[in-house]
């Protein structure tokens, strides 16, 4: 039980014995005491007068002498008018501070076997494009939700959509049959995604070129659009492939081979990965047989075209096409199918998309489809909807001169955070081989960290430099925190100062002291949040602050200089249950933190 649950429980039982009446628990808020207050956690009393039938004042008195009595851990405590201010005693802090750093796994909720299944879909790159910087955030988002969840009571499986079939892909294809001289990964040493992309934007060009031509004859933009061969011939090459051609099928799953290693790749550089993966080419058939058995009940209607739609005016939205009149899928039908083979293999209970909010109408029409489909989930599936992304002009080069390439910026950053600790003189010591490994963990905790501390619904500009400044809001700042208590241990041993694993319960905490031990204590109440909302802000932003009050303290209080040796014990089991609660913080984002800097 926490804290707040039994003081929440012990109010209600002061609200009987007092006024003789029963309250709904939900109306007792415990929070904790704003620090610019004496007191460790408060109580709204305004809620509470319609059964005292006092003023604010009186009924928080009356409240903070029951509570008092009847909690030994209460030592005082303090009305500021309709707010009830507890304080509790240091030996009630100092056992919690023991029973934190004697439980491993304090704040995460352990799954079991009958805990709720969710599925959190993350990245769904398309097979034409290496990932880019919009993607960086929605991996971020996704792994860290997964992991979030995982520790907040939920079994939880991390899955992701291929988008390996269409138009879009069929142009890098047709693009390096035309041009591409048969050169491949291993041939020109490029990594395969990037090499596919590159045919991609080579289509694009090509493709604009037969538009100005066209367009310098007389014809008008749409007139260009429907004569231009090579949009034609990427046409057909759909065609053959939904037919099963094998010359097509052979090159697109060479190509998409090529684009899967290089995913891979950029997937292990960012540190996250997937327990399911699923491909459109795999699941929009599904959707499409769907599709046509909604048709056949009535659900949807057919075009003269032979395209098929469904009428969604009577849910206050527009019609939708499910199927174009040459009978291939479009987006939709794909979803529609992958939701299906995902309930069909798993006791899903929640299903959490995790797609920028420049879909938010898709994933409103795809809920309603799957609820006319008869899957009862459909109308309970969620889109974690996020902000866009983007850089500051000019800092960072792009490969295509628009979209900024995953691989360029994980490596730039690598880069940066080689510079700035050199600068710093941070690695002093440190083999080349251990420095590199510390440069690729700040540079990947400052990436993270940066992305993960906005709040998700809001767009964001991402600046590298800001990112890796060990100073402010940042992940190394952090990271540095967790390596200096780790030094602190270190320093002890070749002291030969013995550290007890334990705070005697006899010594008495300062402030900060109190402070420190109190944020600690309420990590496992910012994970229940954070898992509640869909928030990884709500622990990055959590650490943060827990970082910013241990450094206060760190230059405040002395620690191995200190010559009373319960109180040196004390420091050292808060600074240890301070790292532990970084460390455990800081991997819910996906994030490690050094043992040295």
């Amino acid at each position: 039980m926490t804290i707040e649950e039994q003081l929440r429980n012990s109010v209600l039982e002061a609200i009987n014995e007092l006024y003789n009446a029963h309250l709904d628990e939900k109306i007792i808020q415990v929070q904790l005491t704003r620090k610019d207050q004496k007191g460790d956690y408060t109580v709204v009393v305004f809620p509470l007068l319609k059964v005292s039938k006092k003023k604010p004042e009186e009924t928080g008195e009356d409240l903070g002498r029951y509570l008092k009595e009847k909690l030994a851990f209460i030592e005082s405590y303090e009305v500021i008018k309709g707010f009830l201010n507890l304080s509790l005693s240091h030996s009630f802090w100092l056992e919690r501070l023991n029973g934190i750093i004697a439980d491993e796994n304090y704040g995460f909720e352990v799954a079991g076997a009958d805990s709720p299944l969710m599925m959190i879909e993350y990245s769904s790159p398309n097979t034409n494009k290496p990932l880019h910087l919009g993607h960086i955030r929605n991996n971020l988002l996704g792994y860290s939700l997964s992991r979030i969840a995982s520790v907040t009571g939920n079994k939880v499986v991390k899955t992701n959509i291929v988008n390996d079939r269409g138009i879009h892909i069929c142009k890098s294809m047709l693009a390096w049959q035309k041009w591409g001289q048969g050169v491949t990964p291993a041939s020109s040493g490029e990594k395969g995604d990037h090499l596919v992309g590159r045919f991609y934007v080579m289509f694009d060009k090509h493709y604009k070129a037969e538009l100005a031509a066209l367009e310098g004859k007389g014809l008008s933009k749409e007139e260009a659009e429907k004569q231009s061969l090579l949009m034609a011939e990427a046409r057909e090459m759909l065609l053959k492939w939904e037919a099963g051609d094998k010359d097509v099928v052979d090159l697109w799953r060479t190509m998409n081979q090529w684009v899967y290693d290089g995913f891979d790749i950029t997937y292990k550089n960012l540190g996250i990965d997937f327990d399911k993966i699923y491909y459109e080419s795999e699941t929009y058939s599904v959707g499409r047989d769907k599709v046509l058995e909604g048709l056949e009940k009535g659900i949807f209607y057919k075009k003269a075209d032979g395209s098929v739609w469904a009428d969604l005016t009577d849910n206050g939205l527009d019609e939708k096409l499910l199927l174009r009149g040459d009978g291939t899928s479009v987006y939709m039908t794909q979803d529609i199918g992958t939701a299906k083979l995902r309930f069909d293999n798993y006791n899903i209970e929640k299903m959490v998309y995790v797609v920028g909010n420049e879909q938010d109408y898709h994933f409103k029409v795809l809920s309603i489809l799957l609820d006319k489909l008869g899957f009862e989930w459909g109308k309970d599936l969620v889109h974690f909807s996020y902000g866009m992304v983007e850089l500051p002009e000019g800092k960072m080069k792009s490969r295509e001169g628009t979209v900024v390439d995953a691989d360029d910026l994980m490596e730039e950053m690598i880069d940066t955070a080689r510079e700035m600790s050199k600068e710093l003189g941070k690695l002093e010591g440190y083999s080349d081989e251990d420095a590199e490994e510390v440069f690729r963990m700040v540079a990947l905790g400052a990436l993270k960290y940066f992305m993960l501390k906005v709040d998700p619904k809001k767009n964001m500009t991402f600046n590298p430099k800001e990112s890796i400044d060990f100073n402010g809001n940042t992940g190394p700042f952090i990271q540095y925190t967790h390596a200096r208590i780790k030094s602190i241990f270190r320093k002890a041993s070749d002291k030969g100062i013995a550290w007890s694993g334990s705070a005697p319960l006899s010594v008495s905490l300062n402030t900060k002291e109190n402070n420190l031990v109190r944020s600690v204590s309420n990590f496992p109440n910012v994970v229940q949040e954070a898992g509640a909302a869909f928030s990884p802000a709500l622990i990055a932003n959590y650490v943060y602050e827990l970082a910013k009050e241990y450094n206060q303290f760190y230059h405040d209080s002395p620690i191995l200089f200190e010559e009373d040796e319960q109180v040196r014990n004390m420091r050292m089991t808060l600074c240890y249950a301070v790292s532990e609660t970084i460390k455990k913080g800081m991997w819910l984002l996906g994030a490690d933190v050094p043992e040295r800097m």
